[in-house]
């Protein structure tokens, strides 16, 4: 019988461990990272270890602390969560040759499937060993690990040796393993995986599909489970390889079998030996808690003969703090609140007033909505979004919104390439044209009407906001019966709720500053300075960092001096575990490189200066 679990991982999977465990009435051990000292997983958990480092390949990444930090904490058990190590057999050898019991599947079942490479073979199934023309476009993926790190589509023949390199180095700092592959990249296809649950006593069960074809960079963005619309005879299928798959190594414990579906054909993409981000939407859909059975079955008990029944449908929006509209940049500084409605589950990692720092994944949280028929689950979600609120750094919550909403996507005819097509409007601003001046009374309130020699009664007060980019300025006054405004009617004020009657509708408003920062409503707003400072000019062509991160590589043989070309890559940046690349803005010559291989750079730092022709 288990009675502690350690917890080799970090953020929301290891909040949502620690709650499982605690309900089993298992003691709880979280490790954390310097960058993640006061982290909400190590304070919810029962006990906690320093490892020291900040970068993953320092800590989470390190098998060996995370095996001593067990036992020296008195666990009997180790839970890997999902990334980091949860797929490496060395790691689950190393934990069960310590007297530990690991809560996954077997090293030896990881190692058959770990690899794409070695899957793909156990299945019959070859990857592309040479590349012509003729195979374009390719996908470059590495062998190990997932969430789309170390991926890459190729269009061009001559960007393939390029990509290689890149995604070789993404896998490498990722998952330790810089092995990579190719294969077809196959053009609007979706992608539909199916979750197993095995014992040790021969039962499998396939507890059904989900899609989770929304994806950015090759990584999820919204799942659901079922997939909607397959075919019954499609849909067999896909079960029967995804058990096929687990009896062929033995597999023990959860695991997913994931495939491209195009047209009325599945194409086998790989097997995780793990538990996916997108568990909750199966959890909901057959009311099973897979962490739970995880730990039963290392446990050594046995499964039911069949698995629970299917009802209704689970939609899930993994919401991250990054900007869909500047290329996905990841997004740090201080989460302020973070709320939604309790008709939906919210799994995160974070707590008000925590840090979102550059080290790891940018997801904040996934909120998951379940309701009878798909139609209610996804109003339900799309609904729960819309009214949460996200107090911090930018995050992609209108574009979940909208995508949620999106024909497309509510009439099920979504697939892989869906962001490739609706990205600019699904991201295009809609700011409330209101909330300035709401924001404005909100800071007016208890104001006195003759506070200064400037505040004469009769003239108008300005305040100015920059709001989606775009700076406004917000005119009131205060009047004989309080504050006023042109064209609406104000009904209440105080500092933190505002009412307009505008054009006869009463429309409120909930204002909260943080600093310069104001939140009406789901609007994020910059209070600006009313006698602004002058500042420091870029010269043209100026590069900035778009991210706080670290600088991983410069091209090879750039210098100032050298002649550049338009979209042709200077340098990469890597930040909350991808890499980005910066590229030319224009033909001409690169003028000032200030940045070196391995610097860390803030936000709007210069990285290079390119003169154009």
């Amino acid at each position: 019988m288990i009675t502690s679990v350690l917890v080799a991982n970090r953020g929301e999977i290891a909040c949502r461990v620690v709650r499982t465990c605690r309900e089993l009435g298992i003691r709880t051990v979280a490790v954390h990272s310097d960058a993640d000292a006061n982290a909400l997983h190590a304070r919810v958990a029962d006990t906690a270890v320093r490892l020291p480092g900040s970068a993953p390949a320092d800590t989470y990444l390190r098998g060996d602390l995370i095996v001593k930090a067990a036992l020296a904490a008195g666990a009997d058990a180790v839970h890997p969560g999902y990334g980091f190590l949860s797929e490496n057999a060395g790691f689950a050898r190393a934990v069960r040759d310590a007297g530990l019991v690991w809560i996954g599947p077997s090293p030896e079942a990881i190692e058959a499937m770990a690899s794409k490479t070695r899957a793909k073979e156990l299945l019959g199934i070859e990857p592309l060993r040479e590349v012509t023309e003729a195979d374009l476009p390719v996908l470059v993926k590495a062998a190990a690990g997932g969430g789309g790190r170390g991926m890459r589509v190729v269009r061009h023949l001559a960007d393939l040796d390029a990509e290689l390199a890149a995604a070789r180095a993404e896998a490498a700092s990722a998952f330790g393993d810089g092995e990579v592959f190719v294969e077809p990249y196959v053009e609007g296809g979706r992608h539909v995986e199916v979750q197993v649950l095995a014992d040790t006593h021969g039962t499998v069960w396939a507890l059904g599909t989900r899609d989770c074809s929304l994806q950015r960079r090759h990584q999820k963005v919204i799942e659901e489970a079922p997939a909607p619309g397959l075919p019954a005879a499609l849909d067999a299928e896909v079960h029967a390889l995804a058990v096929r798959a687990a009896r062929a190594v033995g597999y023990a414990g959860a695991g997913t079998v994931e495939f491209l579906v195009a047209g009325d054909r599945a194409h086998f993409l790989e097997m995780n030996t793990r538990l996916q981000v997108e568990h909750p939407v199966t959890e909901a859909v057959f009311g099973v808690d897979l962490v739970a059975e995880q730990i039963r079955v290392a446990e050594g008990h046995a499964l039911a003969h069949d698995p629970p029944h299917a009802r209704g449908h689970a939609v899930e929006a993994r919401l991250y703090a990054e900007d869909p509209a500047r290329n996905w940049a990841p997004q740090t500084g201080r989460l302020h609140r973070l709320a939604v409605p309790d008709a939906v589950r919210l799994d995160t990692g974070y707590a008000d007033g925590d840090d979102i720092g550059v080290h790891y994944d940018p997801m904040l949280a996934k909120v998951v909505a379940h309701a009878p028929t798909r139609a209610e689950a996804i109003r339900r979600l799309a609904a729960a979004l819309d009214r949460a609120v996200i107090h911090g750094p930018v995050t992609n919550r209108d574009l979940l919104v909208r995508s949620l909403r999106h024909p497309e996507f509510t009439a099920a005819r979504m697939d892989t390439g869906f962001y490739d097509r609706h990205l600019p409007g699904l991201t295009e601003p809609a700011p409330d044209p209101h909330a300035p001046l709401a924001a404005a009374l909100a800071d007016a309130h208890g104001r006195s009407r003759f506070g200064g020699w400037r505040n004469v009664p009769s003239q108008p007060q300005t305040k100015r906001y920059l709001m989606a980019g775009e700076e406004h300025e917000a005119r009131y006054r205060h009047g004989r019966q309080g504050l006023e405004a042109d064209g609406v009617r104000v009904v209440h004020a105080d500092a933190h709720l505002v009412i307009l009657d505008v054009d006869g509708v009463e429309r409120r408003f909930e204002v909260s500053r943080y600093g310069d920062r104001v939140y009406v409503n789901t609007t994020a707003l910059t209070a600006l300075p009313r006698f602004p400072d002058p500042t420091a000019q870029h010269a043209p062509g100026s590069l900035l960092a778009p991210m706080p991160g670290t600088v991983v590589r410069i091209a090879d043989g750039l210098t100032a001096g050298t002649p550049v070309k338009a979209g042709e890559p200077l340098l990469w940046l890597e930040a909350m575990k991808m890499q980005h690349k910066i590229t030319a803005p224009a033909t001409g010559t690169l003028t000032s490189l200030p940045v070196s291989a391995g610097q860390q750079v803030e936000p709007g730092m210069l990285l290079a200066v390119v003169q154009e022709a």
